[in-house]
């Protein structure tokens, strides 16, 4: 130490700081980016869609895919062998059907199967395993950010890790409108409440692949989850709608149409996706739509940008052979002129409404525009409140309900299908990388 401070000798300061660095900078790294305990998950990641972690049961009947994958005989002695996680995964290549995936001591060998590292893998077929073989020929980088943190759910828990193709499979068309989840995980609590089954969620997603950056928050105490009010099947509620419909409006196909046929061109489509919403989706039980959509928009003082849009729309509607009817809807909102927002209503020729829109007054509030596809809604929706930026977003549905009416992917696990409800919340709902938490109510086991 006296070295250092001596004028007359040669100073250590920059050797000690050099060797501080080489020391402490690797560490550091180690710290903040940890190699995972299960490198053979680590490789298999970036080739699944959807992964699933499991924890061993040794004590409870062998699952039907062990006794697929290895025959009876040798998955009950390997299944009571189990004592920590095993997985089940989908590769990007296909739908041949489930890989299993279980750790093994470097001994063991398991007949027609692949290692992975610690891992033994078997495919559901010969050709999916050649596919899956030469997939992991190359060394893959390490993970970070947010894929290190779902191996490490996966490896410790009962969770699903999903990719952006994997979303794509499960949800179908409704893909893009899921931009905000296409990568992500969470870790799974199954519990009994009030004669349901129930399944807890809460994990991470993010808008893009490979997301790295710290977690998100964690979230404050949310607000009890309201029960949906009598004949709605689905709410969705949230700050704006950009989040969920800015791929959507982004595709030529979609967005070409809206402009030439509709009149709704890019500054209207930031007017309608930018302020708070909430949209719902109602059983319609005769006539010819099975559900009728609304969606309640808090447009805010600025009345006149939302004028200029529905003249336009009702100028297209009118030009595609629909007829305006009588104004069954009500008038506008008190202390406002008719001729300034008005109520319109669109028929066939055959007279079926087909939508329309009206003004809903708020107490202390500006009036609130309420937009419909199908039959005119025979009550009013409950006034959007007014969101901070970062609010969450918020779903509430009845999967077995919609299933019943064909209104879900039939893609979707039949364990969702089957959901008496399904709440979701997606907080914050404008940043890349978001906190997802949910329940899933199930009809209790007989």
């Amino acid at each position: 130490m006296r070295a250092v401070f001596a004028g007359n000798k040669p100073s250590l300061l920059p050797l000690t700081l050099v060797t501080i660095a080489l020391v402490t900078l690797p560490a550091m790294a180690l710290w903040r980016w940890p190699r995972p305990r299960a490198m053979g998950l680590d490789r298999l990641l970036p080739q699944v869609s959807l992964l699933q972690s499991f924890q061993a049961a040794p004590d409870r009947p062998v699952p039907r895919l062990w006794r697929e994958r290895l025959g009876t005989p040798r998955a009950e002695r390997l299944w009571r062998r189990q004592r920590g996680i095993w997985w089940q995964f989908w590769s990007r290549d296909g739908d041949a059907g489930p890989f299993l995936g279980f750790a093994v001591g470097q001994n063991t060998e398991v007949a027609g199967a692949l290692r992975v590292n610690e891992l033994v893998v078997l495919a559901p077929d010969p050709l999916s395993n050649r596919q899956l073989s030469d997939q992991l020929g190359s060394s893959g980088r390490q993970r970070r950010g947010l894929e290190r943190r779902c191996l490490e759910r996966l490896q410790r828990e009962q969770s699903v890790y999903w990719s952006q193709i994997g979303l794509a499979e499960l949800t179908g068309p409704l893909a893009s409108l899921l931009q905000q989840v296409s990568q992500g995980c969470l870790s799974l609590a199954a519990g009994a409440g009030r004669g349901l089954r129930v399944l807890d969620f809460s994990g991470e997603t993010a808008a893009t692949s490979g997301l790295l950056g710290d977690p998100p928050a964690a979230p404050g105490r949310s607000e009890a989850p309201q029960r949906l009010q009598e004949g709605v099947l689905l709410e969705l509620e949230g700050p704006a709608l950009n989040p969920l419909v800015s791929t959507l409006f982004s595709r030529q196909l979609i967005r070409e149409p809206l402009a030439s046929r509709y009149g709704i061109g890019e500054r209207q489509l930031k007017l309608i996706s930018s302020v708070p919403f909430r949209l719902r989706l109602r059983p319609i039980p005769d006539g010819s739509f099975q559900a009728g959509l609304e969606l309640l928009l808090a447009v805010g003082p600025e009345r006149r940008p939302w004028a200029s849009l529905l003249a336009g729309l009702r100028r297209a509607l009118l030009d595609q052979d629909l007829r305006e009817g009588p104004p069954l809807l009500g008038v506008p909102a008190p202390g406002l002129r008719s001729q300034t927002l008005p109520a319109a209503v669109f028929l066939r020729e055959d007279g079926t409404v087909v939508g329309g829109w009206r003004w809903q007054a708020v107490e202390r509030g500006e009036p609130q525009l309420n937009l419909f596809l199908g039959p005119t809604p025979g009550s009013l929706m409950p006034p959007v409140q007014s969101l901070p930026k970062g609010s969450p977003l918020r779903l509430r549905l009845l999967p077995e309900a919609l299933n019943r009416l064909g209104l879900l992917p039939r893609s979707l696990p039949e364990l969702i299908r089957q959901g008496r409800s399904l709440q979701l919340e997606l907080s914050p709902s404008d940043r890349p990388l978001s906190r997802l938490t949910g329940r899933l109510d199930l009809a209790a086991e007989r």
